[in-house]
């Protein structure tokens, strides 16, 4: 998917300006996989015997499939610059997927697919973290 995000990037007829294209690229990719695995994730969890002892994490699996649909939607308009609201949203996915990543963590042994969505939210928030970085 990122060869794809970054082909489409290098498209734009004004081009992603000064930012890291590499990072950027992977960082919308990981934006919209951990989106879609935070959805299945929440599926699951409500397809599971004991799903009173996951509302917490299908809350947070839904904030954070939001909030990375978000980011990653803000993440590939390339018209203009708006720097100042791209690092608050990738600040807010960053923690997004911390909580979310944290509460899946706790359901790993019994759950595969918060195990699996618990990888996806920290390779998320990494990535996040790498393009904040590279915005300074």
């Amino acid at each position: 998917m990122t060869h794809t995000v970054k082909a489409m990037l290098e498209t734009h007829p004004i081009g992603s300006g000064s930012v890291d294209q590499e990072k950027l690229a992977a960082c919308i990719a990981a934006c919209f996989e951990c989106a879609q695995v935070c959805t299945a994730c929440a599926d699951a969890c409500l397809s599971e015997e004991m799903v009173a002892d996951l509302t917490a994490c299908i809350r947070k699996n839904l904030d954070c499939a939001d909030i990375c649909a978000a980011t990653g939607n803000v993440l590939s308009r390339q018209t203009g610059s708006n720097t100042e609201v791209l690092r608050a949203q990738l600040q807010s996915c960053m923690v997004a997927c911390r909580a979310c990543g944290d509460e899946c963590a706790q359901h790993a042994d019994m759950h595969e697919h918060c195990k699996v969505c618990a990888e996806a939210c920290r390779r998320c928030e990494q990535a996040c973290a790498e393009l904040l970085a590279s915005l300074d």
